[in-house]
């Protein structure tokens, strides 16, 4: 019985920690949003990138794909040097 206490609690704290990582995905867009309104110096290959990975990034959190938007956002920060 212990054990299975054990290995039970372990799954919600995982399934918990999911949860809050889904719901920082606002707050990556948000990131992107202010440092673009900065106007920062890129190419417009970059650019055109960074746009469509934010894009990206919103569907999947409205699909409930957080994994995929956080990749998406992530990268959009990554070559935005944030």
């Amino acid at each position: 019985m212990h054990k299975f206490l054990s290995i039970a609690t372990a799954m919600v704290l995982c399934g918990a920690s999911g949860m809050a990582f889904a719901h920082n995905c606002p707050n990556e867009m948000k990131a992107i949003d202010a440092k673009l309104s900065t106007n920062p110096k890129l190419s417009t290959e970059d650019a055109a990138k960074v746009s469509k990975l934010r894009a990206d990034g919103e569907a999947y959190h409205k699909a409930g794909k957080h994994d995929e938007s956080m990749k998406s956002l992530l990268e959009a920060k990554k070559i935005l040097g944030m």
